[in-house]
């Protein structure tokens, strides 16, 4: 049991890190009915960005919390115009093209990030600094608990309870909803449809950025090629818990990164990518929608 409790703890970290990479996929899909596939390289950007503000700025003996706060602040502010820019670029031309064309061009955009991070930063693993956030552990019942976990499970809940809060209590996000539903008449109701587009590209982009953060404070090491792998399972959290649907990304995070934990834990890790899509094809088959979402009718 304690070792069950433990890889729940686990587990619910890297939910919720799953969770915000996979908000950035299911709020641009909500709006465009266009997957991003860059989402995931601007993620593994950000954690290479972060970590060079702390190198330059303060080097690997970290004692300020207002460091670490400035790196925050920096690289959001980065990769959300990033994500900004790479709307303008590389899906809005596209916009009204056949939707293969904007697939095609999002993992155009995918690969030259990833080997940009490559040309910039080196082939060669980069590692984060061990005490961005004091290393400070508790045992509860057997369970440890460390600052790390904690930290990364909080700031993630409340990111997502303020996004939410946002969607569902803000007249941009009424707007986001209403271009959700129907662009054409969102227009004809006064709504700026591009400046919508470039919100949840910036928004999701400043969500991803905040979940490659927390990749690299979790994980410490660096490698161009990792936003292939965490994007891919945020994309997968996405799908199972509704893509287009907010809390369902939000679940779906949650839910996949319990559902790793315990197969690393009580089976192999070498068999957590084909029983991860094993997961996926049965929720689907139960509920092609994902746990969350919503059959809705496309118009002809």
């Amino acid at each position: 049991m304690e070792i069950f409790l433990q890889q729940i703890v686990n587990g619910l970290a890297i939910g919720s890190i799953y969770a915000l990479v996979a908000i950035g996929y299911t709020m641009v899909y909500g709006v465009m009915k266009l997957i991003n596939f860059a989402h995931g390289d601007l993620v593994a950007l950000a954690a290479y960005v972060g970590l060079t503000v702390l190198m330059q700025a303060f080097g690997m003996h970290i004692t300020n919390l207002w460091a670490v706060i400035l790196m925050f602040i920096i690289t959001a502010m980065f990769i959300s115009a990033f994500g900004i820019i790479l709307e303008r670029l590389a899906y809005r031309p596209l916009r009204k093209a056949p939707r293969l064309s904007a697939v095609v061009s999002a993992l155009g955009a995918s690969l030259a990030i990833e080997n940009g991070i490559m040309l910039i930063w080196g082939p060669n693993i980069k590692v984060f600094p061990s005490n961005v956030f004091p290393s400070a552990r508790w045992h509860i019942s057997g369970v440890v608990i460390n600052s790390t976990q904690i930290a990364i499970l909080l700031l993630s809940i409340i990111l997502m309870f303020a996004l939410y809060i946002f969607i569902n209590r803000t007249k941009i996000g009424t707007a986001i909803r209403a271009s959700a539903i129907d662009q054409d008449a969102a227009k004809l109701m006064g709504i700026n449809v591009n400046g919508i587009i470039i919100a949840i590209f910036a928004l999701g982009s400043f969500l991803g950025s905040i979940g490659g953060l927390f990749i690299g404070i979790y994980y410490r090491e660096l490698y161009f090629q990792m936003g292939w792998i965490y994007g891919l399972n945020a994309f997968i959290a996405a799908i199972i818990g509704g893509i287009g649907n907010i809390p369902g990304a939000m679940l779906g995070g949650m839910l996949l990164g319990i559902f790793n934990v315990l197969i690393a834990g009580y089976v192999s890790n070498t068999w957590s990518e084909a029983l991860t899509f094993a997961l996926l094809i049965i929720i689907l088959i139960i509920k092609p929608t994902g746990i969350l979402g919503e059959r809705v009718a496309e118009k002809v």
